[in-house]
């Protein structure tokens, strides 16, 4: 067995990376002199997400919307939902979405836990979803700081990269001029409209149920998977039969995870 993982970019989505490229005029892609080159069929599917969102023009440059999506150090379909906020009224919670999907997504430690931390954790979340339980989570971390984290097996230094990255990303907004709502949630038409501009960015990132057992097809690959354990929709019955995902993982036992339940015709 190898003694070194193999290089990032051979593992992960490339959006960002191209995005970046693009912004910075290295049009041919394929005569870049990478370290490791990734497969060409990884920089084809880059380019091909990118132009779903709208990032890129006719001749394959960055458009306006890539040209702002650019600026913010996210992966492209995060900034895109962060711009759709604006249109949505709901900026402040899109900020502090993107900033927990970024860097705080696993913030919840692994298992095993006892009755208590599970009571603590079921308090935190939203009944609406995961996306709504890590807003819950923020706005909790910001009142209360983070002597509760232990109780929750929640890890504080996550939660502290997140609150400096949401800084980071609204110095961001206001020095590029886009407009800032003020905060809303939880009222039901700011999850309404987050879960509109949730879906403007990730619309290849939704699944089906397929059988009512929580069995969940995605809809760009054809994959069959199934909701992490730490989602509030696990152990639900029924289980909602679409939702949009932030993540996909084959290695940890083939779930799909921070779900947040919608309608097909949104």
């Amino acid at each position: 067995m190898s003694e070194f993982f193999p290089p990032r970019i051979l593992q992960e989505n490339l959006s960002r990376t191209v995005l970046l490229l693009k912004r910075l005029d290295i049009a041919d892609l394929g005569q870049c002199d990478f370290l490791d080159r990734p497969a060409p069929e990884s920089l084809m599917q880059a380019l091909e997400d990118l132009d779903y969102l709208a990032a890129l023009d006719d001749d394959g440059n960055l458009s306006e919307v890539g040209i702002v999506m650019s600026e913010f150090p996210l992966d492209p379909q995060i900034s895109k939902s962060l711009l759709a906020a604006c249109e949505f009224q709901c900026v402040s919670e899109m900020l502090t979405l993107a900033a927990m999907l970024t860097v705080a997504p696993g913030c919840f430690l692994p298992p095993p836990h006892n009755a208590s931390v599970l009571s603590f954790r079921r308090d935190l979340q939203h009944p609406e979803g995961d996306h709504l339980t890590l807003i819950h989570l923020y706005n909790y971390y910001k009142e209360h700081g983070d002597g509760w984290c232990p109780d929750a097996a929640v890890c504080p230094r996550s939660l502290h990269l997140a609150d400096l990255l949401r800084a980071e990303l609204l110095d961001i907004m206001q020095r590029i001029e886009l407009p800032i709502s003020p905060p809303t949630f939880p009222d039901e038409d700011c999850i309404l409209n987050l879960t509109r501009a949730l879906l403007s960015g990730g619309f290849l990132k939704v699944a089906r149920d397929v059988d009512g057992q929580g069995n969940y097809v995605m809809l760009t690959h054809k994959h069959v998977a199934n909701l992490h354990p730490s989602s509030v929709y696990c152990g639900r019955t029924p289980p909602p039969t679409w939702v949009l995902y932030h993540d996909f993982s084959i290695s940890q036992d083939n779930c799909i995870s921070v779900a947040m339940e919608i309608l097909p015709e949104m």
